[in-house]
């Protein structure tokens, strides 16, 4: 199975029931209403933590009656997240949804030794873009956690993002390894690690997929610029994750194709026990509900492939 867009995807869960989700700092215009739009849809079953009456004053603003089991209220961004971390630990939601607080609060909660919902595994960010040039899904990675990562991290990353595409119905999924340049040069230490990964899942160390690498974004996206340039490979020109080589190069990328190349954008961090939409607080709600929309799409079975 192959994404070809955010609508496909919803369109496939349209039999699937409702996640249980939990919002951390739910007192936010754009988050409640995506969060709103999610229930409506039938896609998420909602518990709200944050300021109860902002986010009762909120909900009478958009038309929405909720039940008074909905709303945990909880004051400050410290609180809003061990609440809703302690909630998803005891087994209220399947996702975690970050609404009015910072990033760096969420996570601090999440990682906690004691009381978060770390597995152990390393925590990254894949940004989900629905590019209109492009004939499917992107997941970009990592441009949100790890800053600078090594081969063993990549090789973290890389298998997160796998996973996580297998988890949204893709047999087979197919993964470039960026680089500025196709060949090994070793004053380029990225090109040696896409080597090796690339080596590394020729073995099947990473399970069903196919792994090209080094390799440029051209002919990681575009099958006439391989063709023309003789690059051949399943992955060149029909790429689903993008590994990128640092934070600041994924970043980047994402937010090219994301604001210049008018894509939609979505965000989530894999790692935890349960997916976290992680999406820049002045997001729009359709960002905010295109990360929800994926993380209700994971689950061991996938989207239905009707």
């Amino acid at each position: 199975m192959v994404i070809s867009g955010f609508q496909q995807l919803k369109q496939s869960l349209r039999h699937t029931p409702p996640k249980g989700a939990v919002v951390a700092a739910a007192h936010d215009l754009h988050t409640l209403q995506a969060v709103f739009a999610a229930q409506k849809d039938q896609l998420i079953r909602p518990i709200l933590v944050g300021r109860r009456q902002e986010i009762l004053d909120l909900s009478r603003q958009l038309d929405v009656s909720l039940s008074p089991d909905q709303i945990i209220d909880t004051e400050g961004e410290a609180a809003c997240a061990e609440r809703a971390v302690d909630l998803i630990r005891a087994g209220a939601g399947e996702m975690l949804i970050k609404g009015m607080l910072q990033t760096s609060s969420l996570l601090r909660a999440v990682v906690n030794k004691q009381t978060g919902i770390s597995t152990g595994r390393l925590m990254s960010h894949v940004a989900i873009l629905d590019v209109p040039s492009y004939p499917k899904l992107l997941f970009d990675t990592d441009g949100g956690m790890v800053i600078a990562p090594d081969l063993e991290q990549k090789r973290h990353i890389l298998q997160n993002a796998l996973d996580f595409c297998r988890f949204l119905g893709y047999d087979c999924p197919k993964a470039a390894v960026l680089c500025a340049v196709e060949m090994v040069n070793p004053h380029m230490p990225e090109t040696l690690d896409a080597a090796a990964l690339k080596e590394e899942a020729r073995r099947g160390d990473f399970g069903p997929c196919a792994v090209e690498g080094p390799i440029s974004l051209d002919l990681a996206t575009d099958p006439q610029a391989a063709q023309v340039k003789g690059y051949r490979s399943p992955v060149a020109g029909d790429a689903d994750i993008l590994l990128c080589p640092s934070i600041a190069a994924g970043n980047l990328l994402g937010k090219a194709l994301y604001g210049l190349a008018g894509g939609q954008m979505a965000g989530v961090v894999l790692g935890a026990s349960v997916p976290i939409t992680i999406n820049s607080r002045g997001a729009t709600p359709e960002e905010k509900y295109s990360s929800i929309l994926i993380c209700s799409a994971m689950s061991p079975a996938g989207p239905s492939r009707s």
